[in-house]
């Protein structure tokens, strides 16, 4: 595993070992990974999704190489583990953001690689993800093999308090690298009157320090969109 390959590069490597295999003899997953497992890095999850029968929630989750991330809000590793999609522990996210996708690649029999930003147990999440199906003649492959890489997780804060204006624009300024010095200057008001607003805010979220408090109201803002969207 080496921590300085990019996404693009194992998503490029996986891409060209997938268009070397022949429709008219498919072949095994391992023929498109082998080559690119080494170059996954600590946030990087490679997954065979066995597609047996024609029921989403009967396909088997088969971890070819788990994440090395480490994290208290979710144990990835875990809840990824070997198992029927049916068993997975949160039905939503899999209905949601797993199977529509997969769907329409054994549909296309195409590659599929966008951007995920959903729920999962409660929590937000985003993460890159390339779906590569089975290159067969076949009416539908017998597999699907799908590559992620974590961009984020965040715990949104569980009360919804309203921010006021000025509120609102230190959360901002904090998020953009301001000091509270700069967000002072910035908003015409004084350094100690942001750091009470800090402060104030911290307490009404239960965050730890102010860099907790940035990550809480992000993950919040980032449940807003997905309720919205």
């Amino acid at each position: 595993m080496t921590k300085d390959t990019t996404f693009h590069t194992v998503t490029q490597k996986l891409l060209d070992a997938w268009l070397s295999t022949s429709p008219d003899k498919p072949g095994p997953p391992e023929a498109v990974y082998r080559d690119a497992v080494d170059l996954l890095t600590i946030k990087m999850r490679l997954t065979v999704i066995v597609l047996d029968g024609e029921d989403p929630l009967d396909w088997q989750l088969q971890g070819v190489r788990s994440s090395g991330f480490a994290s208290r809000i979710l144990n990835i590793n875990k809840l990824f583990a070997n198992q029927r999609i049916g068993d997975f522990k949160d039905r939503n996210y899999m209905e949601t953001a797993v199977i529509p996708r997969y769907r329409e690649v054994i549909a296309s029999q195409k590659p599929s690689m966008e951007m995920v930003k959903t729920t999962l147990l409660g929590v937000n999440i985003a993460y890159e993800r390339l779906i590569l199906p089975q290159r067969t003649t076949e009416a539908r492959p017998a597999w699907l093999l799908t590559v992620t890489n974590g961009r984020f997780m965040f715990n949104a804060p569980e009360q919804q308090a309203k921010l006021d204006l000025t509120d609102e624009a230190v959360v901002q300024l904090l998020a953009e690298g301001a000091t509270a010095k700069q967000i002072a200057t910035e908003l015409g008001i004084s350094h100690r009157t942001v750091e009470h607003r800090l402060e104030r805010m911290k307490e009404r979220y239960g965050a730890k320090n102010t860099v907790h408090l940035t990550a809480m109201l992000v993950a919040m803002h980032l449940h807003r969109e997905t309720d919205r969207n």
